[in-house]
């Protein structure tokens, strides 16, 4: 077996771009997903490690001392973080001249080639989904008869293998949290919405959804949702309590984990024998008989994509949503006492002056607990990608979706509405919906209740302020 290091390279300060972040970019609220993605093939290597810098805000240093005694590295990379990773990867490189490296991650999935040529000293690139990929190289298999990989042979010349078929019986994976357990900190993950310390992990891969911006679907997970066992995932949950007897959530990062409702409540059932508090991803049309069956059985929290408050614009992202039926679904949690992080997109297909207002007033009215905005943003190999390319809604300027600090732009733009425009409707958002008198008084009414949430909100406060005053000075 190869000595193999998993590496989430140093990048932007706060920047939340790990391997299991969806959207790569700094945060309005400095927070940190778990390098899920990188965590699987680890657990299938024996003897490897797993560095995730960002979160342990890792210099570069103590990496090139490590990779000495290595002959393998697995980086994850991004659009976004592209070019800085293929520098860390050439320090690598200068370090341990006969190191091999790939890079893995939905950047590199989507375009291998363009991926090859740009980054001189990556070997290898895998595509799709890569844990078995990189088992078997980790195990010294040649790289010509390796599935799912293009690599540079040894005259430079990029050769594309076959494709990897995709894994079906997801129970054939290690748990994640033997990694976590060996290589992490788990306080050094925060999600503003989640308990802390939380964990997360995916109990399923793919989504049915078509949503013609995500990511990971249109990437790496696929379409059909393909899901481990309710004793599977409850095996899991009581070995990481095991492990873990501080944490206070368990979150399931499944694109959407209540895509198949029957499972979805065996699982529940199996939490709520543990008496554990957990939240998932969710779409915002599960049945209240559901949501009664995973209130009792545990669930706090669901994340909900909204997108966006104007129907036509639901409609030409393939999002498969109604919004009444948003409304009805929003309106049962509250009843049952199920909170809710809802998510919006600004920029969309469709968007206009108007729609940004329909959208803001919208999630005034159904007023989730806590919400994020973002700014839609294509990535290689969505549907918006290609939409915003032969449409020219975006510039070649913008395709890194970022800033040079990290922060995520506007990358489209549309003869009715600027790039501009759509920036500065962010901030008009979040006004919106948090300097309202109910929702102040319920901010306040938690700080009250919980010296812990008083400590938490206060210093959320002055990263949200910081990142306001950010944007302004942008």
């Amino acid at each position: 077996m190869m000595k193999t290091l998993f590496l989430q390279p140093p990048s932007f300060d706060g920047f939340d771009g790990g391997a299991g972040s969806r959207y790569q970019a700094k945060r309005e609220i400095r927070s940190f997903w778990y390098p899920t993605w990188l965590a699987q093939p680890a657990a299938l290597v024996e003897g490897s490690r797993l560095i995730d810098a960002p979160p342990a805000r890792m210099g570069m240093e103590p990496i090139l001392q490590d990779v000495r005694n290595r002959d393998l590295v697995v980086m994850h990379t991004s659009t976004p973080s592209f070019a800085s990773d293929v520098r860390v990867a050439q320090m690598l490189k200068d370090a341990n001249p006969s190191l091999k490296i790939g890079m893995v991650g939905a950047k590199v999935a989507v375009q291998p080639e363009e991926s090859l040529l740009k980054g001189g000293p990556v070997d290898f690139v895998a595509r799709n989904e890569f844990d078995f990929t990189i088992k078997e190289i980790a195990e010294g298999r040649d790289l010509k008869d390796v599935d799912g990989i293009s690599w540079r042979n040894d005259e430079g010349v990029i050769v594309h293998n076959r494709d990897r078929a995709m894994i079906e019986n997801m129970d054939s994976l290690p748990f994640v949290t033997e990694v976590y357990k060996r290589d992490l900190k788990i306080e050094d993950y925060f999600i503003g919405y989640l308990m802390h310390p939380y964990i997360s992990i995916y109990t399923g891969r793919g989504c049915k959804s078509r949503c013609t911006f995500c990511l990971w679907p249109q990437t790496v997970g696929g379409h059909h949702y393909r899901t481990r066992s309710p004793e599977h995932v409850a095996a899991e949950i009581r070995l990481a309590r095991q492990y873990f007897p501080q944490v206070k959530e368990f979150f399931f990062d499944d694109d959407t984990f209540t895509d198949d409702l029957p499972r979805a409540e065996a699982i529940a059932r199996e939490l709520g024998k543990m008496g554990v508090t957990w939240s998932c991803n969710a779409k915002a049309n599960v049945p209240r008989k559901t949501l009664e069956v995973l209130k009792d059985n545990g669930l706090r929290l669901l994340l909900v994509g909204y997108e966006s408050g104007n129907q036509q614009i639901l409609h030409n992202i393939k999002k498969g949503l109604r919004v009444e039926v948003a409304r009805e679904f929003t309106k049962n949690c509250h009843e049952l006492g199920i909170k809710i992080h809802g998510t919006f997109i600004l920029g969309l297909p469709g968007e206009t002056k108007e729609t940004i207002q329909e959208t803001i007033k919208f999630a005034t009215e159904i007023n989730p607990h806590t919400l994020q905005v973002s700014l839609a943003a294509p990535y290689p190999g969505t549907f918006l990608y290609k939409q915003a390319a032969e449409n020219g809604w975006l510039d070649e300027s913008n395709a890194e979706l970022i800033d040079d600090n990290g922060v995520q732009i506007a990358p489209l733009h549309y003869p009715h509405l600027s790039h501009t425009e759509i920036f500065g409707s962010v901030e008009e958002f979040y006004r919106k919906f948090y300097f309202r008198a109910p929702k102040i008084a319920s901010i306040v009414g938690e700080m009250v209740l919980s010296p812990q949430m008083m400590k938490r909100r206060l210093r959320e406060g002055v990263e949200f302020f910081q990142f306001l005053r950010d944007r302004r000075a942008a």
